[in-house]
């Protein structure tokens, strides 16, 4: 199938695309990589009347420090995040989770903010969104607003993202102790299961933990069991190993799909929580 027809027109600042999305009255959704909107406009999943382009504002593809804070732009694509020097040194597991989606084609086009704001249950971003306690930082016409990654991804492809709001960015503190592994489609490598984690370690004991999921349910969740099994305790084989036994205990609806079934991924959450658990390490 093909889209509806739709006006185009390309905004040339965040302020721009802001006063643009307002005007058209909620007929009109933003685009950059298109790697979410473009599949479900085919369909006519999707019809807006109008599509607005920010790939082109240069000020929504930064990654920097700032203050002692990681700064990526919701336009920064995966390829950028995973081979950015400073991601590699002081959040490993960002570029981790960025190298692993798609192929080279999505990630030389998709963007964070567009895979933060669809949302999909198996997207990658979400688990280490959550695991480095990244800020959400949205503009609309009433201003900034900021919601840590906790609140932001609340069910199915559902967010804390009003029609008139763009996300602007993601901020969050260095986790060079961090790192993210997934059980991959073969065809699509969206995540089965996908897990992310960021440890807070000194003198080799873990001073706290921070574990994302993402692929086995409506939306990515923390693993809170792991993380109160992890805090205070060595950072050793035998406690991650431990620790990942916990693993999905508490996530009650696992999805099941032709990809897997529910009791799969339930196998798999401990599975790759150690896999992730134990990159992390290497790394501290």
């Amino acid at each position: 199938m093909i889209s509806s027809s739709f006006d185009y027109a390309r905004a040339t600042s965040l302020d721009d695309a802001i006063k643009r999305l307002g005007a058209a009255g909620g007929a009109a959704k933003l685009v950059a990589g298109g790697h979410s909107l473009v599949p479900l406009m085919k369909l006519r999943l999707s019809e807006p009347q109008a599509l607005i382009d920010i790939a082109r504002i240069k000020a929504l593809s930064n990654i920097s420090e700032l203050d002692g804070h990681i700064e990526i732009g919701a336009t920064a694509v995966h390829h950028a995040v995973a081979t950015s020097k400073l991601l590699r040194r002081q959040c490993p597991g960002v570029a981790d989770a960025a190298g692993e989606i798609g192929d080279p084609q999505v990630r030389n086009r998709g963007t964070l903010g567009g895979s933060l704001a669809h949302a999909d249950p198996a997207a990658d971003y979400p688990a280490v969104m959550l695991a480095v306690d990244a800020e959400i930082h949205l503009k609309g016409p009433k201003g900034w607003r900021m919601v840590r990654a906790d609140g932001f991804f609340q069910g199915l492809f559902t967010v804390d993202l009003a029609p008139d709001e763009i996300i602007a960015g993601v901020r969050f503190a260095p986790a060079p102790v961090s790192a993210y592994a997934k059980l991959r489609q073969r065809a699509s490598h969206y995540a089965i299961v996908g897990v992310a984690a960021a440890l807070q370690v000194n003198d080799g004991t873990i001073q706290s933990a921070r574990v994302g999921l993402t692929g086995a349910g409506a939306h990515a969740v923390r693993l809170s069991s792991v993380e109160r099994a992890l805090a205070g305790q060595p950072l050793t084989d035998a406690v991650i190993a431990s620790a990942a036994g916990h693993a999905g205990a508490e996530v009650t609806h696992l999805n099941a799909d032709i990809h897997a079934s529910e009791d799969y991924r339930r196998a798999m959450i401990p599975v790759f929580t150690r896999r992730a658990l134990e990159g992390a390490m290497r790394r501290a």
